[in-house]
């Protein structure tokens, strides 16, 4: 299962699936819950299982600035069309299904050399 991230000051850090009935306002009647729910759920950057391997194995450490900079970059690709894209920023690399907005695997730049990315159908540099 995917573990939502979320940065800023309303939602610090991770919060599990399950941590979010706790975050609702429980006199908000339950049609506005799962409206609220299902839009927080579309905004939100998920890691797979994989990744979340990945980053550990890598050593690779997401700031929260970083994390928004891979928020947008998904905004712009889902903008365009995209269903795959790689990201590229700094010294990483990162495989992400807009759609889900889910990163699906990531690499460091050691990770990325001599290496072919295969299914994806855009690409969005960070710089």
């Amino acid at each position: 299962m995917n573990d939502p991230i979320r940065i800023g000051n309303l939602y610090p850090g991770r919060i599990q699936p399950n941590e979010l009935q706790q975050l609702k306002n429980p006199g908000l009647p339950k049609t506005q819950d799962a409206t609220f729910e299902a839009m927080l759920q579309d905004r939100l950057l998920h890691f797979s299982n994989h990744a979340v391997k990945r980053l550990e194995q890598r050593g690779i450490q997401l700031k929260p600035e970083q994390l928004h900079q891979i928020e947008s970059a998904i905004d712009h690709a889902a903008a365009k069309g995209a269903k795959d894209s790689l990201i590229l920023m700094q010294d990483m690399a990162l495989i992400v299904n807009v759609h889900n907005r889910t990163v699906v695997t990531a690499m460091d730049g050691n990770s990325m050399k001599n290496n072919v990315f295969t299914q994806i159908d855009s690409a969005v540099i960070i710089s």
